[in-house]
């Protein structure tokens, strides 16, 4: 019998939310604020200004005084929205094209707009 796999091993990130997006948090302490996201993984996104823990650090060669440090901790996926331009809140479809290629798109007065493509892997 083969032992489970870590957590941490599993490098499983969303294909709908990348570094440099702006989201929306739709669940948490944090509901209905907007950040961009500084980094993705399969934990969740970090996202600027938004899920601010404090963090209580020792002293050290980098940081003299050491003390408590407010830091942005990552939120699930499943808690964040991608929002357009104007900072509202899109539900991401994937569409292909004849060619094959996948890209993501959102409805706005009945007409799809592209949001982004996705690279194959």
């Amino acid at each position: 019998m083969k032992p489970k796999r870590k957590m941490d091993t599993v490098t499983n990130k969303s294909k709908k939310i990348r570094k440099g997006d702006t989201v929306l948090a739709i669940a948490g302490n944090c509901r209905g604020k907007t950040g961009t996201v500084l980094s993705c993984s399969f934990k969740g996104a970090v996202v600027q200004g938004l899920n601010i823990r404090k963090k209580h650090v020792k002293p050290s060669e980098a940081n003299q005084r050491g003390g408590i440090v407010e830091i942005e901790k990552p939120i699930h996926i499943s808690n964040l929205k991608v929002c357009t331009a104007d900072e509202k809140p899109v539900k991401l479809k994937v569409r292909a094209n004849d060619k094959g290629e996948r890209s993501l798109v959102y409805h706005v007065d009945n007409k799809e707009v592209l949001h982004r493509s996705i690279k194959k892997s």
